[in-house]
């Protein structure tokens, strides 16, 4: 691509957008998308993406070196933005505040897109009530060697159980390997009181179907589809209808009508089969802002659940210590701690006694990186490795205030003790968090969130 390489103009509803490096590409793989390819898409479907989007703060989750580079996040909304691009100054757990972009029209979303923003992650509010969401988010994300068909049975018992509480679910696949079911509710309870609802309804669905549905925290006691009620925080976002995912073949998360949901296949869905499929059928989501239902009988749920000894559930780790949360801390390295401290008590000799064996293998910023580490470390450790089932080896997307990382661990319960390996130094060990949370450990003043470096921008 020349450098020099002339910038296209689009006319959008009267208003002019400027696209930069139009022949860019985005996606070079399995098919071949420029960035030019990926604004017409969202502007073919842009009353479908603007319905999850439109009046609310939005995230720049921007791939400005395309999708098989590292993206990074981006609040404040840029000083150069066009006259008419709306923003509203929203407030996160930290104290901090920032300026963010609502897109309100076709145009406003071109220009989004134009910035790298290939995912659309908009925050559960409207911009009229920035402390009261009208959305509930249900993430069903499954755990390594988990398939799409248990997937979809667990998004089936999400919509029976919305049905018995009087709320409507509208599924979507992520565009990944789960699913999403957002939930349109009254805009009458807190952040805190929307994540309540959300555990309640978790905890449900993990009763209805245990062998399959999980709502535990920790991943090390996850099985099956994780209902991960945790996207209900706030300051968290997740990708909404027609976003498209950095994955080879450009999939895009695709709103379903729910006797669709047991059939589909979400390869199905890319940036070319989507908006012919839109064109055909429109947005099977159109009518979800008619449908705002209350989360009484899911909050009362929970006061049922607490009074039977199920508390509040970890929060994500970057939020302050909540009233009435359990300690913050992974139940294997908990088992270590409390070990220890009865060793410490007796004279008895010290006796390995965790539950889950975790060893982090690997902390990078790039994924490529850690999994390079982790291929180093089956080599060193070929008898170990050998024994590892697919679900033993977990591969964490740590998100930051402006980025993602990667930290890679392995479970070694399917490993004899005999032949176990000890934790060693990381390889890579490139944890961009670890100051920060030594401060937290050490309960000194707080010292900036690390942020990393943005040297190639548009």
């Amino acid at each position: 691509m020349s450098a020099d390489e002339a910038a296209e103009i689009l006319s959008i509803d009267g208003r002019e957008v400027r696209v930069t490096h139009p022949g860019k590409l985005y996606f070079s793989q399995q098919v071949r998308v420029t960035k030019l390819d990926l604004v017409r898409y969202y502007l073919s479907v842009a009353p479908g993406a603007l319905q999850g989007i439109r009046d609310r703060p939005v995230v720049l989750k921007r791939f400005v070196n395309g999708a098989e580079a590292e993206p990074f996040y981006q609040k404040r909304a840029p000083s150069d933005r066009p006259a008419w691009m709306r923003s509203v100054t929203l407030s996160f757990p930290s104290g901090r505040t920032a300026e963010e972009i609502v897109v309100d029209d076709a145009a406003g979303l071109a220009w989004i897109v134009n910035l790298g923003c290939m995912e659309l992650h908009p925050h559960p509010v409207r911009t009229g009530d920035l402390d009261h969401p009208d959305e509930l988010r249900v993430d069903l994300d499954p755990i390594p060697g988990v398939g799409w068909d248990d997937v979809r049975r667990v998004a089936m018992e999400v919509k029976a159980q919305l049905e018995e509480v009087g709320l409507r679910g509208w599924p979507k696949t992520s565009g990944s390997r789960g699913m999403h079911v957002n939930v349109r509710i009254e805009p009458r309870w807190t952040f805190t009181e929307v994540r309540r609802a959300a555990i309640a309804l978790s905890r449900a669905v993990e009763r209805r179907v245990p062998q399959l549905a999980s709502s535990k925290w920790w991943k090390e006691e996850r099985h099956g589809v994780f209902l991960d009620y945790n996207q209900n925080a706030k300051d968290r976002t997740t990708c909404s209808a027609y976003s498209v995912r950095p994955l080879p073949d450009a999939r895009v998360s695709t709103p379903l009508e729910w006797d669709e949901v047991m059939q589909c296949d979400p390869a199905e869905f890319t940036i070319f089969t989507v908006p012919k499929r839109f064109a055909a059928k429109g947005d099977p989501h159109a009518a979800m802002d008619e449908h705002a239902g209350s989360l009484e009988a899911l909050l009362e749920l929970a006061a049922r659940d607490e009074a039977a000894g199920l508390g509040d559930a970890p929060w994500p780790p970057h939020f302050r210590k909540m009233e009435g949360e359990a300690p913050r801390v992974a139940p294997s390295r908990a088992k270590k701690k409390s070990a220890a401290d009865g060793d410490a008590q007796s004279d008895a000799p010290k006796r390995r006694q965790s539950k889950m064996p975790l060893l982090v293998i690997a902390n990078s910023t790039k994924k490529d990186e850690a999994l390079a580490g982790l291929e180093r470390w089956k080599a060193k450790y070929p008898e170990a490795a050998a024994l590892l089932a697919v679900d033993d080896v977990l591969v964490d997307s740590m998100r930051g205030s402006s980025s993602t990382w990667t930290r890679i661990r392995v479970n070694l319960r399917h490993v004899p003790e005999a032949i176990r390996p000890t934790q060693e130094t990381p390889d890579p060990d490139d944890d961009p968090t670890r100051k920060w949370r030594e401060w937290r450990a050490a309960g000194g003043d707080a010292p900036e969130w690390p942020r990393r470096s943005r040297k190639k921008k548009e």
